[in-house]
């Protein structure tokens, strides 16, 4: 590269000596004009990362449903209760009075205490009789049930992990296949410089 440049420049030199030369009137020896080379390019095409690979996860929600059941709402219950006792009328026949009594009577002026005999007298008499006795009775009161409805679960909530694979995409870019240069070439123009 070194030679190159240094080549260049002496030949660079040597122009321009031939330059004022010939505009004093000199004859051109050699004679060179600008070269350039174009740099060349080239597309070259690479995956790029976009998106790491990571995990997702996934929910699917629990299910529920209804269900009806029997659920005792009132338990049994035990009281007590008096039944009255069962009677009966009965009739009887007894003597109200008579027989012998005491009693003041006033005889001849005299008042004395006299000793009476009453002929008897009879009736008839009502009499309550107990026929069952009262008593204390023990009642059982049965539960009562009665049908809900309630929330049962059917499925679970589940949770699945996806793998999520990582994202790529092709991007192309220009890269220099060969550098541009530029120089000089030695040319040939009749009557005025040699090749």
């Amino acid at each position: 590269m070194f030679r190159k440049i240094a080549s260049f420049s002496v030949a660079g030199m040597t122009i321009l000596g031939t330059v004022s030369q010939t505009a004093a009137g000199g004859r051109a020896v050699e004679c060179y004009e600008p070269v350039s080379t174009p740099a060349v390019y080239d597309t070259v095409y690479e995956d790029v990362l976009v998106s790491p690979p990571g995990q997702q996860v996934d929910y699917v929600p629990a299910i529920y449903g209804t269900r009806e059941r029997v659920v005792m709402t009132v338990p049994a219950q035990v009281t007590y209760e008096i039944v009255p006792a069962v009677t009966r009328t009965v009739y009887h026949t007894v003597r109200l009075d008579g027989g012998f009594s005491w009693e003041w009577r006033l005889i001849h002026g005299r008042r004395v205490l006299c000793k009476v005999w009453h002929k008897a007298r009879y009736g008839r008499v009502a009499q309550t009789v107990v026929v069952e006795p009262a008593r204390t009775r023990r009642v059982v009161i049965p539960p009562q049930y009665d049908k809900i409805a309630e929330e049962v679960l059917v499925r679970p909530e589940q949770r699945r992990i996806i793998d999520v694979p990582a994202s790529y995409q092709t991007v192309g870019r220009r890269v220099v296949v060969r550098e541009g240069s530029s120089g000089w070439r030695r040319v040939h123009i009749a009557r005025h410089c040699r090749g």
